[in-house]
């Protein structure tokens, strides 16, 4: 699919869900409170959007958030203000996430429910053949003033064009 968006373009205002990083998370009984964050938030910051269809899946769990937690320095060194991951994954699966690869505070984990604001981008995939439902398609989105500087989505199930080297070689 191709992105509704494109390099230029102002990013439509979208609503996430997710659960700020506090330390009483680092307990895995604990579940946090989810809490509403706006693209308009991200006014005047250099942002980084990448998306997965799912949390805890092959491709996404091992290939994709990884790197961006690993060059976590690089995107800070490049100016970047927010590093976040969507998907349609409910908050709490997405702070469980967040808390088993160790992101703490340094990247979001945000809740696109019904992918409705990748669908406003032209970037949701049905996955229903698969039991998935509705998702966020597998892309990356930078964003600089709430200006569309980069959108790629990946063509196949590889992470390249939506993957760490790639956004970090585009900032």
């Amino acid at each position: 699919m191709a992105p509704t968006i494109k390099a230029g373009d102002a990013v439509p205002s979208g609503t996430f869900s997710y659960i700020a990083y506090t330390p009483e998370l680092d307990d895995a009984s604990a579940c946090g409170i989810p809490t509403k964050l706006s693209t308009d938030d991200w006014k005047g910051k250099k942002v980084v959007i990448f998306s997965v269809p799912g949390a805890f899946t092959p491709t996404c769990h091992v290939n994709h958030l990884p790197p961006y937690l690993e060059k976590y320095d690089q995107f800070k060194a490049k100016g970047v203000d927010v590093i976040a991951v969507v998907a349609a994954n409910d908050p709490f699966v997405m702070s469980g996430w967040a808390r088993a690869v160790g992101l703490k505070d340094k990247i979001l984990a945000l809740s696109d429910a019904d992918a409705k604001w990748s669908k406003s981008i032209g970037l949701d995939k049905d996955l229903s053949a698969i039991g998935f439902g509705i998702r966020t398609d597998r892309y990356a989105v930078i964003l600089d003033d709430l200006k569309v500087k980069y959108v790629e989505v990946e063509p196949g199930s590889e992470v390249t064009v939506s993957g760490a080297d790639a956004v970090l070689a585009a900032l």
